[in-house]
């Protein structure tokens, strides 16, 4: 088994908490510029490895991060965004200004944008300096990072495993301590995945609440941006940026009594014991502290109900040159563009109803995240088409309901499985509890805490 050299070879700078190292730039006890600066040195050891980032911008942010110094010079106490001077990486399926976007594929060129698009735009108006772009899966569409044309990503506690996808370079460089926070987007569990896979909390807003990266808002779109981190905090601070709403916005009190649903099975798989059994420590917590705690049956959805919705997604992507297309995208893309949009919709509307159902009148449902163990990399790359979508359809079985119903749902980290990779249990609230959820989350970050839970040294053994 081969691991990534653990992040105590990291500046302890980089494992600190993002809003603690804001408080700490505001204070003038360290420097935006020293922060990048441990963050380039950290990718420049750590990332031939990992390979998490696709464009280190290491010039730009030195820049960015002396401005950011010089603004907290220039503040003199004055209030400055939350996360303002904070490092982070960014999914290279967002448009930073001057940069280029690859979306993860060879079949679009290289797009240099003159542009900031929504996400970056907000992001880089709270403060935060863009250190680089980050691995995605080609256009998304698969929920581990592995596209043509650069080495896949990996997992930095066990380099021979996915850290998930499609947002993998986020969950894995900070993991590795390469970055203290990230930006994702999730489809189908694209933030969750990763932030489980990886040992993070990650969270997927409820759709509405921040915009489209470009283009009018989608009624029933699958994807939305969401913050990946160490902390429940950290994660609320960067959705706060995201949504475009007031520091402390996403902060609200501890709910009580709350009706609580718990699911471990779908009709595509059932939890293995160890997740199982995260999952039920979390229960048990929220009944002890008064929360009425009951089991839902497992939801009765098919594959072949989701993937509809799914193809049109990628056959509505923009491609330039399909035959370079990885064989999963391909297959999708081509079923995607027979599809009509309004049967489509009918679909999604369907499957949304049963999804709603099966919440029924909960206020929180408790399910893994990742049910199964992630795949080595590469275990599905000779793979026919629809059996490698069938395997990468576990990784988000209890996902991607919550990209349908548009409602919130969180990733938290409870552990380590006996596989070597850690456990992520899901909170999901109903639509706009955004908050809410977060609540609970940050209630059971103080119960079982995970922060200082860390990848192990590199170990050949």
């Amino acid at each position: 088994m081969t691991y990534c050299p653990g992040v105590d070879g990291a500046s302890p700078q980089l494992t600190t908490p993002a809003l603690d190292l804001a408080r700490a730039i505001r204070a003038r006890e360290v420097s935006s510029e020293e922060l990048v600066r441990a963050c380039l040195a950290r990718i420049a050891e750590v990332d031939p490895m990992v390979s998490a980032f696709v464009d280190v911008h290491a010039r730009r942010a030195i820049a960015a991060a002396r401005h950011a110094d010089r603004e907290v010079k220039r503040a003199r106490g004055a209030a400055l965004p939350p996360l303002h001077g904070v490092p982070c990486g960014l999914k290279d399926a967002v448009f930073v200004r001057g940069a280029i976007t690859r979306l993860g594929t060879r079949a679009l060129p290289p797009i240099l944008s003159p542009l900031d698009d929504r996400i970056a735009a907000r992001l880089r108006k709270g403060g935060l300096v863009f250190v680089g772009k980050l691995a995605t899966s080609e256009l998304g569409a698969m929920p581990v990072t592995e596209p043509d044309g650069r080495p896949p990503t990996r997992n930095p506690w066990r380099l021979d495993r996915t850290p998930g996808g499609s947002s993998g370079g986020s969950g894995a460089a900070i993991a590795a301590g390469m970055v203290p926070i990230a930006q994702g987007s999730d489809g189908a569990g694209s933030v969750r995945i990763p932030a489980a896979l990886c040992g993070l909390f990650g969270f997927k807003p409820s759709r509405g609440v921040v915009p489209e990266s470009v283009g009018p808002p989608d009624p029933r779109g699958l994807a939305i941006a969401g913050p990946l981190a160490r902390t429940v905090d950290d994660a609320a601070a960067m959705l706060e940026l995201l949504a475009g709403v007031a520091p402390g916005a996403m902060t609200a009190p501890a709910p009580t009594a709350l009706r609580v649903r718990v699911a471990t099975r779908t009709s595509l798989c059932v939890a293995e014991p160890e997740v199982a059994a995260a999952v039920e420590r979390v229960a048990r917590w929220l009944e002890r502290a008064g929360h009425l705690v009951d089991e839902a049956p497992a939801l009765d959805a098919e594959l072949d109900e989701f993937l509809p919705l799914w193809q049109h997604a990628i056959g509505t992507a923009p491609v330039v040159a399909p035959a370079r297309l990885q064989p999963v995208t391909r297959w999708l893309r081509d079923a995607g563009r027979k599809l009509d949009a309004r049967d489509v919709a009918a679909r999604h509307d369907q499957l949304a109803a049963r999804v709603r159902a099966w919440y029924g009148d909960a206020q929180l449902m408790i399910t893994p995240t990742v049910a199964v163990p992630p795949p080595a990399i590469g275990a599905w790359r000779d793979l026919p088409p629809a059996e490698a979508f069938a395997r990468a359809a576990q990784l988000g079985a209890f996902t991607a309901p919550f990209n349908i119903t548009g409602q919130p749902a969180a990733t938290l980290p409870m552990g380590v499985a006996s596989w070597g990779v850690p456990i992520g249990v899901q909170l999901a609230g109903p639509r706009y509890a955004d908050a809410q959820v977060l609540a609970l989350a940050r209630q059971l970050e103080q119960a079982m805490p995970w922060r200082d839970r860390r990848p192990p040294p590199m170990d050949h053994g």
